[in-house]
């Protein structure tokens, strides 16, 4: 995603002219077009849970295959639908997306050790990517690439951190048996167990984000000397990426490591 959103902002190519079907999104007029990080994301997502999972969980691999088409697909066709995007946007994004992923699937397992294992990951993790929102490239308008790129990379350093600390103390509530396990049928019961933790877990989330938000918002405005209701200084560089960082990495955080551990209390797992 951080490669997107900045080949976005160093190439400038606009977003298509053409009419769209239906335009849905007001906020992203001020942001340029190629490539298209949903067709990214869609693309990473997809097809890394079906890699990952196959040496995990049995499953009919083609049937994994066509979903993974199937939901890329699907998100890559609506950002033309709506006109956000280009065919060539599309297919860039699906082809830097499949470029990362043939050249770092050989090392998943390594990477995987050294995100949980090593005693540097989490400063790595967290001083890596909070550098980066903060070289984030400058531009002659606000736009809103450089907060939503805060926003995921600061929410992936707390799950990584989270994930990070719940191996360290030995409770990464994981899937437990020889792999590939098989997994049980869904019945009525799981099903109601799954909306259950749906529920909990974005309740959990949507409270945290308010607090969070709520908190490091006033704390570094006071610290700038603006008001927390002043659009235009909340979107400066110094303003913008501490309080969003801190708001979603606490996010990422109660997600790696507080649901869990609520589902466990309230015996949803």
């Amino acid at each position: 995603m951080y490669i997107g959103q900045v080949m976005k902002d160093i190439l400038k190519l606009p977003r298509p002219t053409v009419p769209p079907v239906v335009k849905l999104e007001q906020r992203v007029d001020a942001e340029y077009g190629l490539p298209s990080t949903h067709a990214m994301a869609a693309t990473a997502i997809s097809f890394t849970l079906l890699f990952s999972a196959r040496e995990r969980v049995q499953f009919p691999f083609e049937v994994g295959l066509v979903l993974a088409v199937l939901l890329s697909g699907l998100v890559c066709l609506s950002r033309l639908y709506t006109g956000m995007h280009s065919a060539l946007d599309v297919i860039c994004g699906i082809l830097i997306s499949a470029l990362i992923l043939g050249i770092t699937y050989p090392h998943w397992s390594t990477l995987d050790v050294l995100q949980l294992k090593s005693p540097l990951s989490p400063a790595v993790v967290l001083v890596l990517t909070l550098c980066l929102c903060y070289k984030y490239p400058e531009l002659d308008h606000y736009s809103t690439t450089r907060g939503d790129t805060t926003i995921i990379m600061s929410a992936s350093a707390g799950s990584s951190v989270g994930y990070w600390v719940n191996h360290q103390l030995g409770q990464t509530f994981e899937l437990t048996g020889p792999f590939p396990v098989t997994l049980p049928p869904i019945t009525a019961v799981t099903f109601a167990l799954g909306v259950a933790r749906f529920v909990v877990g974005v309740s959990m989330l949507v409270l945290t984000r308010q607090m969070a938000k709520w908190a490091s918002l006033r704390v570094i405005c006071r610290c700038y000397g603006v008001s927390p209701s002043d659009t235009i200084a909340r979107r400066r560089r110094e303003v913008e990426v501490p309080y969003k960082f801190c708001t979603y990495l606490v996010i990422g955080l109660v997600n790696s490591m507080g649901a869990c551990r609520v589902f466990s209390m309230m015996r949803l797992l």
